[in-house]
C-alpha cells in the first residue's frame, strides 16, 4: 500500500535541479506559465515546455491533464510532466492534476514544482490517491532479491507550513481510503469474517472504541436474519460496533451502517460461474463504514459517531437457508426469504435496527453493494441514494459534489412494497425484476424508525472499478469515504 503520509512539502528552492535523479513535474496555466517561477534550468527542456505549449492538443486539453516528456535534454531526470492548471482552478481540479503526475510516475523520486499553484495540498492528496497500490499477494521478481524503496515524493510550494497545514485532514481520509480499498482488494480467504472484525478491532490504537459481537451475542440479541444468512459457511457471524466520541458526551451520534458479506456465492440461490470472483467486493459497504470510522479517529472530529458493521459468508450448504425459509427479525417481524441471493438487506436490516435500540442516533446512513439493478441504472459513474429526509440528502448531495463522488437520488415509495407481500410472512425479501434497486430500499425502509433521518447508499456499481480512473487504479475505488466524511464534518461537526 502506497503511504499517504509519505509526501513531503518544502519551500521553493531546489539544489541541483539539472541533475536530479526521478521526475520532475511541472503544474503550468494554459498560456504556458509555470508555476514554479519558470526556474527550468537547460534551454533545451525550457524549449521542449514550449513546443508542447504551442500544440493543439495541449489547447483541447482540460484542466488536471497531464503529458509527458521522456528524457529531456539537459536534465538528468527520466522525464518532465507538464499538468495543465489554471490560476483559478478548483481543489477538485488541483486534486486530477496530483492524480495525472501520479500516473506518469515511474520507480524513482518525484519531484514536484508547485511554487505557487493554487491548492497544493490537494495536488499532494490527488497524487496520493492514484498512487496506491495493492500488492500484498504479488510475488518479488526472483531477479531483484531486494525490491526497491518507495519513491520519495516533495512538493516544492511557495508555502509549505501553510500546505503541510491544509494536507493533515486530507492524510487522514486518504488513510481511510486506503484502509476501504485494502479490505474490498483482499480475496475472501484472506479476509474472512474473523479477520476482518479483527483488522477493527485493531482500530483501538487510534482512538475508537471498538466492540465485536460474536455468535453467541447476535442470538441474544434476536439477530435471527443476519444469522440466518451466514449459517450455511464455516466462518462465523460477527457485528462489529465501532465508537468515536470527539462531540459533547450527551449528544446524539451519527449511525453509519455497513454490509459485510466477506464472499456471496447466492447461497442456495446460488449465482453463475462467471464474475463470481468479484464476490469478494460484497462488504464493501462495511469497508466504506470503517474507512470514515477510522478518518474521523485521525482527523480527531468533533462529533459523536458510530459505525455497526454485519459480517458474514453467504454460502451453500446442508445447513445453508433455503428458498421459502421463514425467519424473524430483530424488530420482530417475520420475513419469507424468497431468494437467498437477496441476503445484504437481510444483514442491514437486523444491523440498522440495533443500532437504532442501542444508539438512538441523529441521523443514519448505511452502505451496501446491495442490487445489481443499481448498476444497471446508473452504472458506475453513480451511486444510488435513497433518503427518507430532503435535508440529510441535500447534505449527502453536496458532499459528493464538493468531493467529486457521484451521488443520484433515487425514489422511495410505499408502492413499491406491493411486490414485498408474502402469503406466510410479514413479507419477503424480493419483489421482482423491475425496480429491484427501489424495492430493496423499500425492504430496508422498513426497518427504519419514524422520526430518524435516514439515507441508504446502494454502491454497487461505484466498488469496485474495472479500468482505471483519475484518482484510483483498476480496482477497489473507496467511494464513499471522502462523502461521508465530509458530510459529517459539514453538517454533524461541532463548531
Amino acid at each position: 500500500m502506497t503511504d499517504p503520509l509519505a509526501i513531503r512539502f518544502h519551500d521553493m528552492e531546489v539544489p541541483d535541479l539539472a541533475q536530479r535523479a526521478g521526475r520532475i513535474a511541472l503544474p503550468v496555466t494554459p498560456e504556458g506559465r509555470i508555476w514554479a517561477g519558470g526556474r527550468l534550468p537547460g534551454a533545451a527542456a525550457r524549449r521542449a515546455v514550449a513546443r508542447l505549449i504551442a500544440d493543439p492538443r495541449w489547447a483541447r486539453a482540460e484542466t488536471g491533464d497531464g503529458f509527458e516528456i521522456a528524457y529531456p535534454e539537459g536534465l538528468t531526470a527520466e522525464a518532465l510532466v507538464v499538468v495543465k492548471l489554471p490560476a483559478r482552478a478548483s481543489a477538485i481540479e488541483a486534486r486530477r492534476a496530483g492524480g495525472a503526475i501520479a500516473r506518469a510516475r515511474g520507480r524513482g523520486d518525484l519531484t514536484v514544482l508547485a511554487g505557487g499553484a493554487p491548492h497544493p495540498a490537494q495536488i499532494a492528496f490527488g497524487l496520493a490517491l492514484r498512487s496506491y497500490d495493492f500488492s500484498a499477494h504479488r510475488s518479488d521478481d526472483p531477479a531483484d532479491p531486494a525490491p526497491p524503496a518507495a519513491p520519495a515524493v516533495t512538493v516544492h510550494v511557495a508555502a509549505p507550513e501553510a500546505a503541510a497545514r491544509a494536507s493533515a485532514p486530507l492524510a487522514a481520509l486518504a488513510e481511510g481510503v486506503f484502509f476501504t480499498r485494502d479490505l474490498v482488494n483482499e480475496p475472501a480467504n484472506i479476509l474472512t469474517t474473523t479477520d476482518f472484525a479483527a483488522r477493527l478491532g485493531a482500530m483501538q490504537e487510534i482512538g475508537l472504541e471498538v466492540e465485536i459481537l460474536e455468535v453467541a451475542d447476535l442470538e441474544r440479541l434476536g439477530m435471527r436474519l443476519l444469522l440466518s444468512v451466514a449459517q450455511g459457511s464455516d466462518s462465523p457471524a460477527r457485528v462489529v460496533v465501532m465508537r468515536w466520541q470527539g462531540g459533547a458526551p450527551d449528544a446524539a451520534p451519527v449511525a453509519l451502517v455497513g454490509k459485510g458479506v466477506v464472499f456471496d456465492t447466492g447461497g442456495i440461490s446460488l449465482k453463475p460461474g462467471p464474475g463470481m470472483e468479484e464476490m469478494t467486493m460484497d462488504m464493501g459497504g462495511a469497508a466504506v463504514v470503517a474507512g470514515v470510522m477510522r478518518t474521523l479517529a485521525l482527523r480527531k472530529a468533533r462529533v459523536n459517531a458510530v459505525g455497526v458493521v454485519g459480517i458474514v459468508e453467504n454460502m451453500p450448504s446442508g445447513h445453508a437457508t433455503r428458498p421459502g425459509d421463514v425467519v424473524r427479525a430483530m424488530k420482530g417481524c417475520t420475513v419469507e426469504n424468497v431468494n437467498t441471493d437477496a441476503e445484504g438487506r437481510l444483514v442491514l436490516a437486523d444491523v440498522l435496527w440495533y443500532a437504532q435500540e442501542r444508539f438512538a442516533p441523529r441521523a443514519m446512513v448505511n452502505l451496501a453493494t446491495l442490487t445489481g439493478a443499481i448498476g444497471v441504472a446508473l452504472g458506475s459513474e453513480f451511486a444510488g441514494v435513497f433518503a427518507n429526509d430532503d435535508a440529510l440528502w441535500s447534505g449527502i448531495d453536496a458532499a459528493a459534489r464538493a468531493e467529486d463522488e457521484g451521488a443520484w437520488r433515487m425514489p422511495l415509495a410505499k408502492g413499491y412494497g406491493e411486490g414485498l407481500k408474502s402469503r406466510i410472512a410479514d413479507f419477503r425479501n424480493v419483489g421482482g425484476r423491475e425496480g429491484g434497486a427501489c424495492i430493496a430500499a423499500e425492504f430496508l425502509r422498513r426497518f427504519v424508525k419514524d422520526g430518524t433521518p435516514w439515507a441508504h447508499m446502494d454502491i454497487a456499481g461505484v466498488t469496485l472499478a474495472k479500468a482505471d480512473r483519475p484518482l484510483a487504479p483498476k480496482g477497489a475505488t473507496g467511494w464513499g469515504v471522502a462523502t461521508l466524511d465530509r458530510l459529517i464534518a459539514d453538517r454533524f461537526e461541532e463548531r
